[in-house]
């Protein structure tokens, strides 16, 4: 299985998928930790994905959707952005409704 193939059946096969430095436990960056901190204060179960783990998984989860940082968050197959858009989400309850809309919240 290639990394993509392995990031794709990552993505859809969980409700919420959070790539990140680092794991949910002990994140390795400020960024993946504000991000783990907003999900956990929604509540929401989620998967995180350490890419320090490879550097096969750091560079394909950036190529996977052509964003250039991580964090990463995917709900329900979709991208929604890095840790400055989660954040902006959060703060205007975007995110919270966005969960609600495809049933994870």
């Amino acid at each position: 299985m290639t990394i993509h193939e392995q990031i794709d059946k990552d993505v859809k096969s969980n409700d919420i998928v959070l790539y990140m430095k680092g794991t949910a436990d002990m994140p390795q960056c400020g960024f993946s930790g504000r991000s783990v901190q907003i999900l956990q204060h929604l509540g929401v179960p989620f998967k995180d994905v350490n890419v320090l783990a490879s550097d096969e998984l750091r560079q394909g989860i950036k190529d996977y959707t052509n964003w250039p940082t991580v964090p990463q968050l995917y709900v329900k197959g979709e991208f929604v952005g890095g840790a400055d858009i989660l954040m902006e989400m959060y703060q205007s309850g975007e995110l919270k409704q966005l969960l609600a809309d495809k049933g994870v919240a």
